[in-house]
């Protein structure tokens, strides 16, 4: 027994049926000069576009004029030209299809955020609840499609309730004959031919040897006995052709979990206006983050202009942040450090907002005396240099699981996720540990009142430092638990670390390598590291 289907959700499908020799010609266009009087060589002979199969040259795809002079796609090379000696034989470009089809589905975001790439040339948008921006489903079918032909695309198009009955009605509009609405009880969908169900070969040889040829041949017969002589495959696309079983796309991009847009009524070409416009995005969004307890780590914007071109910006921030003003100023930052600036053509007529990175945000506790907690200035001091210079020109000190002084801390992106607050290395002032630690360690000679107890007075590079103050010792002991032979026969040596001042004022961090007797019997004595 099949699922009814609500009828709730709606499908728009563009399929282009000549998109290798659409992108040819655009692409021979656009290195030709544009002086160069006349058509391109190539625009009024066949096209055909060839791939190599088992050593031979076929046909994978034809324009409409190698289609209306008898060539059919999976046709030899060799027989083509007999057939057709002006033939105009290219490679097959899968790439550039690929990317002419992302960049297609890109611009269907304007019309829904719900859009699926179906290989090799057709596109489902499902339009659920957008219609309204356009009118109704026409005139979004009627945006859509004119927004690709005006590219140099021929496009077909089809809407239905399942993405696979679109796709169908789109792929093979011209098996319909004029009068299929007409007949009583049927549907666009039964004159299609078996192909549209997209199965394997074998399965489509044993339908029509059974007589079947349409559709609508098998629309009516009980699914059972079809399963059985068929497989259980046929009759879900059946059903999902024929709009009785729900059916649902993947989108390539999963929309955002905030985003905002504003739509014009004619384009706009000044930037002033634009941004005013973000700023107001800007607070509808944080005002949905603030109801939410959270903050954004990533904001995106995308610009579409009134030809179909779009622009892209986005900005990312050290700490989930809430505040219209400070996303707003990266932008600006993000906007001036363009090497291409934003060209708005004939106009932008939609700016999009979206949130797609979220993490959680508590009310912030200001300081004592009115300002900003501390390391809040350095975060947005890193947000504006990442932000105009590239995040890759700057690094910051990360804490890492270790109590060992020289693998304590480690270089990350300014942005990186799941770090500490940006102050907590600094925990005691004055600073317990120098910032500047010497790799590796210089040993020292040391006077000491007793072997085990603190330092008096070391030489270091020639030069003797007698110790007027000091403290410690800070005991390090080392991590046997990392070794491969556990605490075995050699743990390692325990460190014994001082922070002396000398007679000049300077200070040190030195550590004695080794328990006195216990772990050695002449400890050695380093120094690590220089207070500023």
């Amino acid at each position: 027994m099949t699922q009814a289907v609500s009828g709730q959700r709606r499908f728009l499908a563009l399929v282009f049926p000549f998109l290798a020799a659409d992108l040819f010609r655009l692409q021979e266009r656009g290195a030709r000069p544009e002086t160069t009087p006349g058509p391109s060589p190539s625009e009024d002979a066949p096209l055909a576009f060839i791939v190599k199969q088992q050593g031979a040259y076929r046909l994978h795809a034809l324009d409409e004029n190698a289609l209306a002079l008898g060539l059919t796609p999976g046709m030899g090379l060799a027989d083509a030209r007999a057939r057709v000696p002006g033939l105009d034989a290219r490679p097959h470009d899968p790439e550039g299809e690929a990317q002419l089809m992302a960049r297609l589905a890109d611009q269907c975001d304007r019309f829904t955020p719900m859009v699926a790439i179906d290989l090799p040339e057709g596109l489902v948008l499902d339009v659920t609840g957008c219609t309204h921006l356009f009118g109704d489903e026409r005139g979004l079918t009627r945006d859509a499609v004119r927004l690709m032909r005006a590219q140099g695309l021929r496009v077909r198009h089809a809407r239905a309730t399942t993405p696979e009955a679109a796709l169908a009605l789109a792929r093979f509009s011209e098996a319909r004959r004029p009068d299929e609405r007409r007949q009583p009880g049927h549907r666009p969908v039964h004159a299609l031919p078996l192909l549209a169900l997209r199965q394997t070969p074998d399965v489509r040889l044993a339908l029509r040897r059974a007589g079947f040829t349409t559709i609508g041949d098998l629309a009516s017969l009980p699914s059972a006995p079809l399963a059985a002589r068929f497989g259980a495959g046929l009759v879900d696309a059946l059903d999902r052709l024929l709009c009785r079983t729900d059916s649902r796309i993947t989108p390539r991009r999963h929309p955002a979990p905030i985003r905002a847009e504003r739509r014009f009524a004619e384009p706009v070409a000044h930037l002033d206006t634009v941004m005013a416009v973000l700023g107001d995005l800007l607070q509808s969004v944080c005002t949905d983050l603030a109801e939410r307890h959270q903050g954004g780590r990533r904001f995106a914007v995308r610009l579409y202009r009134s030809d179909g071109a779009m622009r892209d910006l986005a900005v990312e921030t050290g700490q989930p942040v809430r505040e219209p003003p400070i996303v707003l100023r990266l932008f600006e930052e993000r906007i001036e450090a363009l090497a291409d600036p934003l060209d708005p053509g004939f106009g932008f007529d939609i700016v999009r907002l979206a949130v797609p990175l979220l993490e959680a945000l508590g009310h912030a506790q200001d300081a004592l005396d009115g300002g900003k907690a501390r390391g809040a200035d350095l975060a947005g001091l890193l947000d504006r240099l990442a932000t105009r210079d590239g995040a890759k020109r700057y690094r910051r000190f990360a804490l890492r699981d270790t109590h060992m002084p020289e693998r304590a801390t480690q270089l990350v992106d300014p942005a990186a996720r799941d770090l500490p607050p940006w102050d907590a290395a600094c925990p005691g002032e004055p600073p317990l540990r120098p910032v500047s630690l010497l790799d590796p360690p210089e040993r020292i000679e040391v006077m000491a009142q007793i072997p085990d107890g603190p330092p008096r007075q070391f030489r270091w590079r020639g030069d003797i430092h007698r110790i007027l103050r000091q403290e410690g010792p800070e005991r390090i002991a080392p991590e046997w638990w990392r070794r491969p032979e556990g605490h075995g026969a050699n743990p390692g040596l325990t460190r014994d670390y001082y922070r002396v001042e000398d007679d000049a004022g300077r200070r040190y961090w030195v550590f004695r390598n080794g328990l006195y007797e216990r772990e050695t019997a002449a400890p050695d004595w380093y120094l690590h590291g220089l207070f500023a």
